[in-house]
């Protein structure tokens, strides 16, 4: 059973950020505004942002202590029942910080967790956000238990506490063998689906979270996948066949998003949706030109991708909202910077014909030439190569058609045994 997140009334947070010396001041204010449209999404409207600068995390609090007793003054002031930090905290990190703030501590992959749950609506999604929750939890579960010492204290407690922790950990780690062995099978589901569609070439739209890659997959396929202006709107890859020209046609795949600091256990629970990333042929990179962290956008995308052991992959750089960019000059620089690149406004069609096209010659320059002769009277392999191939020439004599046809890698095995079966009659 997936672990039930759902608020009804959204909460009063504070969110807080520490700048240390591998990041710059600038750097976590924008991390810290990101981490404000994840509360946003998750359901909680942000009252105060906290940054403080220092040369390293605070092992016992993350933040200074005084920086800690001060959040406690302002969560009491302000009546905030939240206090969110975008890092990762230690189970000993969050039991000091509800000690001396007395509120709910939540971490940005808790937060990230809480929002995918809420999100999630097909049985794969829900699978896979159970597993991560249980990969987040394994490690944290002594802070469950401190009631036990605050009841009762010293000698007598310590045992049944740690018996009651080791027994829940038995049953998580074998929760999350059964739930492993369940997304292995749904893998090998989505095996077998994507064989069925093995004639078609496979394109995976990636990219940061809400740069608007359900809406591109609207427009290529004219259709109504689910869009919203929140973080992670999509977590189930929905696929549509699109139409490139009259002759060929692609399989486009919608991912979810990618994010800064996306936990490596997140990472790991979605490894059957991002088996649609691994197994494209193409991927479409897109990107919202409009951000202003637009190029570290890019980075953290690429370095994803480089995780997932795939950098070496086909890549087209589709900058999207290119309506909302008045300097041309942009583009240029960004031509030259990325290629190959296309510049649209999947919101308004801008340009699409022109991504089409891309991608049309793009799986055309892997297109083998192929002759073969077809009996006139032979209407079903007419039709099927015809399904198959891009009929360049056709050529008539009294019994026969002489055809000449480009043939994708995709489909040459299929046209080849046409051909062989041809022979043979």
């Amino acid at each position: 059973m997936m672990i039930d997140l759902v608020k009804e009334k959204r909460e009063r947070a504070i969110v807080v950020g520490v700048a240390t010396r591998n990041t710059t001041k600038q750097q976590e204010e924008e991390y810290l505004d990101e981490l404000v449209l994840l509360a946003d999404t998750a359901g909680a409207d942000v009252l105060h942002k906290i940054l403080q600068v220092k040369d390293k995390f605070d092992s016992a609090y993350y933040i200074g202590k005084g920086k800690v007793e001060l959040l406690a003054q302002m969560c009491k002031d302000d009546n905030i029942s939240l206090v969110i930090f975008d890092d990762d905290l230690s189970p000993a990190q969050v039991r000091n910080l509800e000690e001396m703030i007395e509120r709910k501590i939540l971490d940005r992959s808790g937060l990230i967790l809480d929002i995918f749950a809420s999100r999630a609506k097909t049985n794969e999604a829900k699978t896979q956000v159970e597993l991560a929750q249980l990969n987040y939890m394994l490690p944290r579960l002594t802070r469950m238990w401190t009631h036990l010492s605050k009841q009762y204290g010293g000698i007598g407690t310590k045992g049944p506490g740690e018996t009651q922790i080791e027994t829940d950990r038995r049953m998580i780690r074998e929760r999350i063998a059964v739930l492993k062995v369940k997304l292995e099978k749904i893998a090998t589901q989505r095996t077998t689906q994507r064989g069925g569609r093995k004639e078609y070439y496979s394109i995976a739209l990636v990219g940061y979270t809400n740069v608007g890659k359900s809406t591109l997959l609207n427009t290529l396929s004219d259709s109504n996948v689910f869009v919203e202006n929140r973080l992670f709107a999509t977590l189930d890859p929905t696929t549509r066949l699109v139409a490139l020209d009259t002759s060929t046609s692609a399989m486009i795949t919608d991912t979810v998003g990618f994010i800064r600091k996306l936990p490596h256990h997140l990472v790991a629970s979605f490894k059957s949706t991002l088996e649609e990333v691994i197994e494209a042929d193409i991927l479409l990179h897109v990107i919202d030109l409009a951000h202003p962290q637009m190029e570290e956008q890019i980075e953290v995308v690429k370095n994803t991708i480089a995780d997932l052991g795939i950098a070496n992959k086909a890549v087209i750089y589709v900058f999207n909202k290119v309506d909302a960019i008045e300097d041309r000059s942009v583009i240029k620089n960004l031509q030259s910077k990325y290629e190959p690149s296309v510049f649209i406004s999947a919101h308004r069609g801008i340009n699409i014909l022109g991504l089409k096209e891309m991608l049309r010659s793009m799986i055309h320059a892997e297109f083998t030439e192929m002759t073969f002769t077809v009996s006139n009277a032979d209407y079903k392999t007419i039709s099927l190569l015809h399904d198959l191939a891009e009929i360049t020439e056709q050529k008539y004599d009294e019994n026969d058609i002489i055809i000449t046809a480009k043939v994708s890698d995709k489909t040459k095995e299929r046209v080849e045994k046409i051909i062989e079966s041809l022979k043979r009659k």
